[in-house]
């Protein structure tokens, strides 16, 4: 049978949703190494990420059972879903790319000025580290946070500001590439859905609907 037939469509489309079950499973886990590395959980493009991840996963299990039942009504769903998974995630990717490493600094400032003391010392413990940021404008905090940190490495320490924007560079920099990529290959799966559903099964029995 040619490519353009209708088990072609029907195995591109399966392979297409096996693909986005993957992609899916990637996005969650960067997200919360990302997470566990120090971004922490105000950033609310992290969870945006994570919430796509979890919807391409149940969208591209719908959508394999859609394809391998050539069910018109999960189909149709799948695309609609699938379209508006396509614009969220190219937004989203779009922010994780755009986010330098000034507007990052900014998003952990505020986000460390809200923390209580036990949340701040917890972080320090996980990431080995002593304070936010040392410099002129945050000196008061930073001595503050100093005489706090429970850390034993004292005065030798890292500051946990520099190691958030490490793994959050590197994070959001995976995420953002990721999804933007992926995010095209969705038009593809809208399409091949879309194509695939106005197909006819040639072994239906052509009287079955009289």
């Amino acid at each position: 049978m040619v490519c353009g037939g209708f088990t072609c469509s029907k195995n591109a489309l399966c392979a297409l949703n096996v693909v986005y079950m993957l992609v899916g499973l990637l996005l969650i886990g960067v997200a919360a190494w990302g997470k566990g590395f120090g971004i922490v959980s105000s950033i609310t493009i992290i969870g945006g990420v994570i919430a796509i991840g979890v919807f391409l996963l149940l969208i591209s299990i719908v959508g394999l059972i859609g394809a391998a039942n050539h069910h018109q009504v999960m189909l149709f769903m799948y695309m609609v879903v699938l379209f508006l998974v396509f614009i969220f995630q190219f937004g989203v990717s779009c922010s994780c790319l755009a986010l330098n490493q000034s507007q990052q600094e900014q998003l952990l400032n505020a986000t460390w000025a809200k923390m209580s003391n036990n949340t701040k010392i917890e972080l320090e413990n996980t990431l080995h580290c002593c304070g936010l940021v040392n410099d002129s404008n945050h000196t008061e905090q930073f001595q503050k946070d100093f005489l706090s940190c429970p850390v034993k490495c004292k005065p030798l320490c890292q500051t946990c500001g520099s190691k958030m924007l490490e793994h959050a560079g590197e994070a959001l920099k995976i995420l953002g590439g990721v999804g933007l990529f992926f995010s095209f290959t969705e038009i593809l799966g809208v399409w091949l859905a879309v194509r695939y559903r106005n197909q006819k099964d040639p072994r239906a029995n052509p009287s079955a609907f009289l």
